[in-house]
């Protein structure tokens, strides 16, 4: 029988670079919905910071690890990315498994807020958008979350099911924006 490995949901369409941009998959681990009950995420973010030494996000906002991230994504709403959710989290909150359902890649270089202004409806300019920012938006039809992760460098979730056309709309905005600056 033959052994099939893995493949990420953007296996041979990244990296992609162009001009002053740079495409790239992130493996974030595991990604897990957190969901506390009406009221419960204080004691979530108590739990996450004891077990995963990160706090229950604000709204619009990550916290943000080393090799960790709990993200919002909606009211009463966030994602832990990177580790297995230490099992004390479910005392707290309905932990379901995403892991295989996205789409994780990072837009990096000066140029990625003026290449994601063609194509999203958030102001990502650092001074707007700082590190630790998040938003829920649509990235052209799709529904994405951004999360800020450095001075240059936008993450990108999207379906794994989109990950063909997210590609495709960010290496157009890419180039768009490098034409521009090369004319």
């Amino acid at each position: 029988m033959a052994e099939l490995p893995p493949l990420t949901p953007c296996d041979g369409l990244l990296p992609v670079e162009t001009g002053r941009l740079r495409l790239t998959e992130v493996t974030p681990g595991h990604i897990t919905s957190l969901m506390p009950g009406p009221g419960g995420a204080a004691a979530l973010g108590k739990a996450l910071e004891t077990a995963h030494g990160l706090g229950w996000p604000d709204p619009g906002r990550a916290v943000l690890g080393a090799d960790a991230a709990v993200v919002w994504t909606g009211h009463d709403q966030a994602m832990l990315m990177g580790p297995v959710p230490d099992a004390s989290l479910a005392e707290h909150a309905a932990l379901t498994d995403q892991s295989d359902a996205w789409a994780v890649v990072t837009l990096s270089g000066a140029d990625g807020p003026e290449a994601l202004a063609r194509l999203v409806p958030v102001d990502l300019r650092p001074s707007a958008f700082p590190e630790g920012f998040a938003a829920r938006t649509l990235l052209g039809h799709m529904n994405v979350s951004l999360v800020r992760t450095g001075p240059e460098a936008i993450r990108i979730m999207a379906f794994r099911s989109m990950a063909r056309t997210l590609v495709h709309e960010l290496r157009q905005a890419m180039e768009g924006i490098a034409a521009r600056r090369a004319g």
